[in-house]
């Protein structure tokens, strides 16, 4: 009876294990939400496991009092005290608590800070200064080698940094957040462009700065959703979604125009930001218009995430944040990266050779395809479909989304691709990624992914021939399914299949070959 307790306990705890790197917690008092978001996962690509959040608009009126309500603080210290209370039964020490502009700002603030500190809650009030870069970091985060400026839209304040080289430039705060825009637009919208753009000026943003503008904050993703929406964009996440600059100020001039009430009948905006997002808009347009950007990306990682990224060291800030976050995912799920680079190694001469596909999104498809193998074999390929498609990885656009559900596909025995992945990409690359699938397929089927069969066999590409060799000690794997699923990607390749049984001494000497070329190539 205790070892089934036992047991129970570990498999509910299990559903917050954080393999590599222990779950950690973030609380962000911010001007219009408080909100508490614990991380699991790995450290570069870390997986929210809970969001929660307090609407308590502490920043609301701030302007006109220089004061946090009473009414707002009661809201606030409720739901902090709710979440300190949380991470305590859940043994969730690794907890960093920031307060932003509202706190900064109100006359009431260092009272408040010591009410959250009474939770037993360390809380750091950030600068403006920091605030900024350390959204800016969360952007790097996200999006590595980022260039251009990021834009911080929060309730209280409006962040502006310029990213270049993965390191913050020079930025600034402005008292320009969604809560206090309403007030400066009563007076029409000539007068609160020409309001908007002196502080820009002021703070520093005199020139066009081109390249990219990176809109973080909840209120620019739920502009992001109606970019979706207006493009018929297939898939639901906002992050990552890029649109060029014209297509932007069309969107921003339309919705600063649009009531409230029409804005809260779309799907997926909430009654808060639809109160907002006009006000929003009105600001893009004057951003838009001073930086002139050439493209605009929106980014759900910021703040948070970048005190998280802040925390890392050098090596793990150089690791890939796509490969970091579907390796730890793909083990999780049956197939730990040490075989899915066995496999993507083995099947690199079943890639096109003249293919646009990195080896970092090939080797991501295949961790995902060989963790697809342990789903249920009547929901597997939707599944992990899903996956690829749906679930939040970082730096991958939609075009190497569907490479990867291609990949899944191949991988399942399936060619005949949905049009939604047509719509998401080139039909070559999709064609690309069906290789890959199919090669994946060919190789885990020969001996079921043993690190043997991986051994004693071999696949290479010469002079119009595909070959799989066999070493003679497993020659029994030569047989079905092997010619046909050989057959199926050489077709793919254009090149004509073979398969030989080789004694010790050939196989050793392609086999070595193969491991010289490899070195080279690297």
């Amino acid at each position: 009876m205790n070892r089934s307790k036992s047991s129970y306990r570990r498999r509910v705890e299990g559903s917050w294990a954080s393999e590599g790197g222990g779950k950690r917690a973030i609380i962000d008092i911010g001007s219009n939400t408080v909100r508490m978001v614990v991380y699991g996962g790995s450290h570069r690509a870390p997986q929210v496991l809970a969001n929660e959040k307090v609407t308590a608009r502490l920043g609301r009126g701030l302007a006109d009092t220089g004061r946090m309500s009473d009414e707002s603080i009661a809201l606030a210290m409720a739901g902090l005290g709710r979440f300190a209370l949380i991470l305590r039964d859940l043994d969730i020490t690794d907890v960093e608590t920031v307060a932003t502009a509202a706190v900064r700002d109100a006359a009431n603030g260092a009272e408040f800070l010591a009410g959250v500190e009474a939770l037993g809650l360390g809380v750091r009030l950030i600068s403006g200064e920091e605030e900024a870069r350390t959204s800016a970091y969360g952007v790097i985060g996200a999006f590595p080698r980022a260039v251009g400026v990021v834009a911080d839209l929060g309730g209280g304040s409006l962040e502006l940094i310029s990213v270049s080289g993965d390191e913050p430039g020079r930025g600034t705060t402005l008292p320009l957040g969604s809560l206090r825009l309403a007030a400066l637009r009563e007076a029409g919208d000539e007068k609160f462009h020409s309001r908007v753009g002196k502080a820009l000026k002021n703070a520093g943003w005199k020139e066009p700065c081109g390249g990219t503008l990176y809109l973080v904050g909840g209120t620019w993703r739920t502009m992001a959703i109606l970019a979706m929406r207006q493009q018929g964009h297939p898939l639901s996440d906002p992050h990552g979604l890029e649109i060029d600059a014209a297509t932007a100020m069309k969107l921003a001039r339309r919705t600063a125009k649009t009531s409230s009430e029409a804005l809260k009948a779309i799907p997926r905006v909430s009654t808060m930001r639809s109160l907002i997002l006009p006000d929003a808009a009105a600001l893009l347009v004057c951003l838009l218009k001073l930086l002139q950007p050439e493209r605009l990306v929106f980014s759900a990682w910021g703040l948070r995430e970048g005190l998280l990224y802040d925390r890392l060291e050098p090596v793990e800030r150089a690791q890939d944040p796509l490969l970091a976050g579907i390796s730890l995912f793909a083990g999780q799920h049956g197939a730990p990266p040490m075989l899915a680079t066995r496999v993507a190694a083995w099947t690199v001469d079943g890639s096109p050779q003249d293919g646009e596909g990195s080896e970092r999104l090939r080797l991501a498809s295949t961790m995902l395809a060989l963790a697809s193998l342990q789903v249920e074999p009547n929901l597997r390929l939707q599944q992990a479909v899903d996956w690829a498609l749906y679930k939040r990885w970082l730096a991958i656009d939609d075009v190497g989304r569907a490479m990867m559900a291609a990949t899944i596909l191949a991988n399942g025995g399936t060619t005949e691709l949905p049009t939604l992945l047509t719509d998401l990409a080139p039909q070559e690359r999709l064609d690309e990624a069906l290789t890959w699938g199919l090669a994946i397929r060919l190789c885990r089927r020969i001996g079921l992914q043993s690190r043997k069969s991986l051994l004693m066999t071999r696949l290479r590409a010469e002079n119009g021939i595909l070959r799989l060799a066999f070493h003679e000690s497993h020659a029994a794997l030569a047989t079905h399914p092997a010619p046909k699923d050989l057959k199926n990607l050489a077709d793919r390749l254009g090149l004509e299949p073979k398969i030989e049984v080789l004694g010790d001494a050939a196989f050793s000497a392609i086999r070595d070959n193969g491991m010289h070329a490899e070195i080279a190539a690297a």
